[in-house]
C-alpha cells in the first residue's frame, strides 16, 4: 500500500477545501463551470480519427457520461470500472481496507485513484489497436496517429478523474453522477423537441429525431402504427418519470431526540433506496464494459469467423451499434417491448431475454448496494455515530452508540437489500419500456437531479439559518 500511496503522489489531485462549511454560491460556481467544461471538451474531436469508428458506440455514451470521437471518449469508464474492481475486492476480503477511519479511507481512495489511471491507459490503448478508435485505413502515418490517439484519449480521461474530484470536493454531488445527468438531459430533449430529420448511414429519412414532431407528422399523414410507435415512447419517458419520483420520496423515519434539548426531537429518514443510485451505476457501467468490449473484440475476431461474448448486426458494412444477435450481449441488452406490442412482433425468445435482463439488473443491484454499504461507512455501526455526533439520541434511553446501532440494524440491511432490488427492478423496467432516451439512463438522471435538489435545498436552508448547521454539528 505505501507503494501505491507514494505512486498516487506523483500524479496532480485537487486539493480540498480547508474550511468545513464552503458555502451555497461557491458550490454553484464549481458545479456549473465544471459542467461547462465538460460540455466542451465533449465536442473538441480526437485528432487523426477515422470519422466512421465512433458511431459504433454510440449507444453506450449515456451510461458512460462519454462523447466517443471526442476528448471525452473514455467518459467516466475508467473511474467507475476502478470502483467496482476495488469494491469487489474489498468486500470479498482479499484487500481488507477498514474505510470507516480517516487511514482507511485516505488509502482506499488512493489505491482507486491509481487504478482509475490504470484504466484510463489501458482503455486507450485497447480502443485503439483493437479498432475500436482508429486512424483512417491506409493513412500513411498510421503508426503516429496511433500513439497520438492513445496521448489524446489518455489526456481526457485524466482530465475526467480532475473534474471529478473537483464536483466532489468543491461542488455539488459527484462529476460521476453529473456527466451521467448532464448527457441523458441533453438526449432528452434532443428525442423529444428535435425537429430535424433522421440520417441513418448518410441518407436522411421522412422521420424526425424528436418524438412529439415525429407523432404530428404521423398522424397528419394518416400512418397509425407510426403514430402508437412516437406516443409509446412518449408515455413510457412520463411512466419512467413518475415511477421514480414516487418511489424516491419513500423512506423510514426514525424517532430521536435531542439530548441537550429537552422535549424536542426529529424524525431521522432512511430512505427506501437506501444507497441512491449508486448500484444501478455500478451495474450500468459494468454492462456498458461487456457491450464495449463485445464491439472491439467482434473488430479483432472478425477474420475468425466469431466474437467471445457475441456479435452485433451489420448495415451496409457497418456495425448499426444497437442490434446484438448472438452470444451473452443479447441477453444483457434489453427489447423494446412497447414498440414489439404495437408493432405485434413480440417472440418467446425477446421475452426470455428480457426476463434474463431483468434478474441481472435485479442481482447485480442487490450486490452492489451490499458492497457500497460497506465500503462507503453506510453500516448500522457508522451511520450510529453519525447520528450520536449530531447530538441526537434514542428516545427514552441513555446515549449509548451501541443502542443506537441496534436500532438501526432493524432498517440498514433491509433497506440495503429491499432497496437495491427494487432500483434495480426499476431500471429493467424503464429499459424494456423504451422510453425516449435510455431506460436506465432516464432513470440515473432522475434520480440524481431529485438528490441534487435535495442537497441544493439543504444548503440553502444552512446558507438561511447558520445556527442550524452548528447546531447539528456540521461545521
Amino acid at each position: 500500500m505505501d507503494v501505491i500511496e507514494k505512486i498516487a503522489s506523483i500524479f496532480p489531485t485537487v486539493q480540498g477545501p480547508t474550511q468545513k462549511n464552503i458555502g451555497f454560491n461557491r458550490k454553484l460556481k464549481w458545479t456549473l463551470l465544471i459542467l461547462f467544461v465538460f460540455f466542451i471538451l465533449s465536442v473538441i474531436p480526437l485528432w487523426g480519427l477515422d470519422p466512421a469508428s465512433q458511431f459504433q458506440f454510440a449507444q453506450l455514451e449515456l451510461i458512460l457520461g462519454a462523447s466517443f470521437g471526442s476528448l471525452m471518449t473514455l467518459g467516466i469508464g475508467p473511474i467507475v470500472t476502478a470502483s467496482i474492481v476495488l469494491q469487489l475486492l474489498n468486500g470479498s476480503g482479499i484487500l481488507n481496507i477498514n474505510t470507516n477511519t480517516q487511514e482507511g479511507k485516505k488509502r482506499f481512495q488512493s489505491l482507486q485513484r491509481v487504478l482509475a489511471l490504470f484504466f484510463v491507459i489501458f482503455e486507450a490503448f485497447i480502443f485503439v489497436f483493437l479498432g475500436g478508435m482508429a486512424p483512417p485505413a491506409g493513412a500513411t502515418n498510421y503508426a503516429f496517429l496511433q500513439g497520438f490517439l492513445i496521448f489524446q484519449l489518455c489526456l481526457g480521461g485524466f482530465l475526467i478523474m480532475l473534474m471529478d474530484e473537483v464536483v466532489s470536493k468543491w461542488g455539488f454531488g459527484n462529476g460521476i453522477s453529473l456527466f451521467i445527468a448532464a448527457g441523458v438531459s441533453k438526449e432528452l430533449i434532443v428525442r423529444t423537441l428535435s425537429p430535424f430529420r433522421q440520417v441513418t448511414e448518410g441518407i436522411a429519412s421522412e422521420g424526425f429525431v424528436g418524438a412529439v414532431p415525429e407523432l404530428f407528422r404521423t398522424i397528419f399523414i394518416g400512418e397509425t402504427t407510426g403514430a402508437f410507435i412516437a406516443l409509446s415512447g412518449i408515455i413510457a419517458t412520463i411512466l419512467v418519470f413518475v415511477m421514480v419520483v414516487f418511489t424516491q420520496a419513500m423512506k423510514v423515519e426514525i424517532p430521536l431526540s435531542f439530548g441537550r434539548v429537552r422535549g424536542h426531537g426529529i424524525r431521522w429518514p432512511l430512505n427506501f433506496f437506501y444507497t441512491s443510485n449508486i448500484p444501478v451505476i455500478l451495474v450500468a457501467a459494468l454492462l456498458a464494459n461487456f457491450q464495449l468490449w463485445a464491439r472491439l473484440l467482434q473488430n479483432w475476431a472478425e477474420s475468425s469467423g466469431g466474437a467471445i461474448v457475441g456479435w452485433f448486426s451489420r448495415v451496409l458494412g457497418t456495425y448499426s451499434g444497437d442490434v446484438p444477435v448472438s452470444g451473452f450481449i443479447q441477453y444483457i441488452t434489453p427489447p423494446n417491448l412497447f414498440q414489439a406490442a404495437i408493432t405485434n412482433s413480440i417472440t418467446g425468445e425477446m421475452l426470455f431475454i428480457a426476463l434474463v435482463y431483468t434478474i441481472f439488473l435485479a442481482l447485480g443491484s442487490m450486490v452492489f448496494s451490499y458492497f457500497w454499504v460497506q465500503t462507503a461507512g453506510l453500516d448500522a455501526r457508522s451511520q450510529a455515530k453519525n447520528i450520536m455526533a449530531s447530538g441526537l439520541q434514542v428516545p427514552g434511553f441513555r446515549k449509548d452508540p451501541r443502542v443506537m446501532e441496534r436500532l438501526l440494524d432493524r432498517y440498514v440491511p433491509p433497506l440495503t437489500w429491499m432497496g437495491g432490488l427494487a432500483v434495480g427492478l426499476l431500471a429493467a423496467i424503464a429499459d424494456l419500456m423504451g422510453a425516449l432516451t435510455s431506460g436506465m439512463g432516464l432513470l440515473l438522471a432522475v434520480m440524481i437531479i431529485y438528490k441534487l435538489y435535495e442537497e441544493v435545498a439543504r444548503e440553502q436552508a444552512y446558507e438561511m439559518n447558520p445556527l442550524m448547521r452548528k447546531f447539528l454539528g456540521k461545521e
